[in-house]
């Protein structure tokens, strides 16, 4: 009768663990090859399979005004250097970052409540770009481009709670949205379209909190 109700408790308590979900809030730094480092936050809703697996999905967001310095190197070679400080203007970028995947991790015990994991990621990525006209620079333009994505990375979880864990991760994402952007000179009657790619791969360095419901 013991050994039953032994074996009973553990099956309820393996099943409640299988049920347990998890929400996951995380900021940091990203530097992507095609800008300067910047902020990023995020959010990872997921499901606890076993104390070693989970899976799930996560959104980012990722912000960044700064100069395309590739599409001031265009503009000089196609248009000259003279209009240099024009070109400049006519590069300023405001960047949006909108990465969605589907994510696993797996961690593995390392100290008392310690543990070390790895994940990994695929999904879609949406980049917002709010660009100058080239025609009239203080003239807005606003375009989305897309591409698939994928992630790696490995991080430090630990439990400072029944429910609650705190996490610092290092992750490279990998993605290259990109779109052609054409230019109409109508004072010389011309017609040039670039193609604007933007190499959204690099490094992001996050700290995070996981909340287990």
């Amino acid at each position: 009768m013991k050994t039953g109700f032994v074996f009973l408790m553990v099956c309820m308590s393996v099943n409640l663990f299988a049920q347990r979900n998890t929400a996951t809030v995380r900021l940091g730094t990203f530097a992507p090859a095609a800008s300067d480092a910047g902020f990023i936050i995020g959010f990872e809703g997921g499901r606890s399979v076993d104390e070693v697996f989970s899976y799930g999905w996560s959104i980012d967001w990722y912000h960044k005004n700064y100069v395309d310095k590739q599409l001031v190197n265009d503009f000089n070679q196609y248009y000259g250097v003279a209009g240099g400080s024009i070109n400049q203007l006519r590069a300023e970028t405001n960047l949006h970052d909108l990465p969605v995947m589907a994510v696993m991790n797996i961690k593995f015990p390392v100290a008392p409540f310690t543990k070390i994991y790895f994940m990994g990621g695929i999904g879609a990525e949406v980049l917002i770009i709010n660009y100058n006209n080239f025609e009239n620079p203080n003239e807005d333009d606003l375009h989305t481009a897309f591409d698939f994505n994928w992630r790696i990375g490995t991080g430090i979880i630990y439990e400072v709670g029944r429910f609650t864990d705190v996490l610092f991760e290092l992750t490279y994402h990998n993605s290259h949205p990109s779109w052609e952007y054409t230019v109409e000179d109508n004072s010389r009657n011309y017609k040039r379209t670039f193609e604007r790619s933007f190499d959204m791969s690099g490094v992001m360095a996050r700290v995070g909190v996981k909340f287990y419901y």
